[in-house]
């Protein structure tokens, strides 16, 4: 069971990633973003995920010198993930992208690169630049984001290196148990993005019932929920209060019984695009 904000899980090539980090989706590029980051590290995150499209890498960047430097931690101990956009999929122009991501976040390397959505057509070759830095040693580690199950068997059909780690959508609206189950058959780490559903689900009655037994919040249920099911999970907070709060979920345990009560709230409902159907 996870303990601590620095617990790992083992991916399947032998990288250890933290269960627990923090992301900045829709966190503009300036200093609060800044603020966000340093504060995350200096509190004991050790996973940030960002992402090209999300403009904000030199921010996080930034954040990440100066929460290194306060927290007197080596780059080693941080795990930095960020991915590639649609626009950019292709072999050599995500081999491109990599580098600029690089330069932005003013790291050497990326722990966790990941192809952003399964753009039809496109991602085969984004996927063999992918396998090429990983070969080279320049990424610890590969992956997908948004991808489905016919996705993901497609992608394996022809990869050299199965994917690592497949970030999406999953919140207790939407709980993904078949493509968590193929994950699991298959060596793949499911990944949380928006594990809070964008706030929609933080007054939800039965929710609120847990959290009261635990003496904890409703966020903080959710994100123990996730982590009980074995999902990485990277909440999205710039207030310090937040950042500190939702980490605050190794002291206690939900059960067999609570689990499965927030496993029935799940409606196939999403607050991002369809991987199936989006036009970006």
């Amino acid at each position: 069971m996870v303990k601590s904000l620095q617990d790992t899980t083992i991916l399947h090539n032998g990288v250890k990633m933290p269960w627990f980090g923090i992301g900045v989706f829709k966190v503009e590029d300036g200093p609060e973003l800044v603020n966000a980051v340093k504060t995350a590290i200096q509190h004991g995150y050790r996973s940030v995920d960002t992402a090209a499209i999300y403009g904000n890498e030199k921010g996080v960047g930034k954040g990440i010198q100066e929460g290194l430097e306060e927290a007197g931690i080596p780059r080693e101990e941080l795990f930095v993930t960020s991915k590639v956009w649609n626009a950019d999929l292709g072999y050599e122009s995500t081999i491109a992208a990599y580098e600029k991501s690089l330069k932005k976040l003013g790291l050497e390397y990326l722990d966790l690169y990941l192809i952003h959505w399964p753009v039809e057509g496109k991602y085969m070759d984004a996927w063999r630049a992918l396998e090429t830095l990983y070969k080279e040693g320049r990424v610890k580690a590969i992956g997908v984001s948004n991808f489905q199950i016919h996705h993901l068997e497609g992608l394996m059909k022809v990869a050299e290196i199965k994917p690592i780690v497949n970030q999406v959508e999953y919140h207790p609206r939407l709980s993904q148990k078949e493509l968590q189950a193929f994950c699991q058959d298959n060596g793949i780490q499911l990944e949380a993005w928006s594990p809070l559903m964008q706030g929609q689900l933080l007054d939800n009655e039965v929710l609120q019932e847990i959290a009261y037994k635990h003496n904890k919040s409703i966020a903080q249920i959710i994100l123990r929920w996730d982590l009980q099911n074995g999902v990485i999970t990277i909440p999205k907070s710039t207030k310090e209060h937040r950042i500190v709060e939702n980490a605050n979920v190794f002291d206690f345990e939900l059960t067999k019984e609570e689990m499965e009560i927030i496993d029935g709230l799940n409606q196939n409902l999403r607050v991002g695009p369809d991987p199936d159907n989006f036009d970006f």
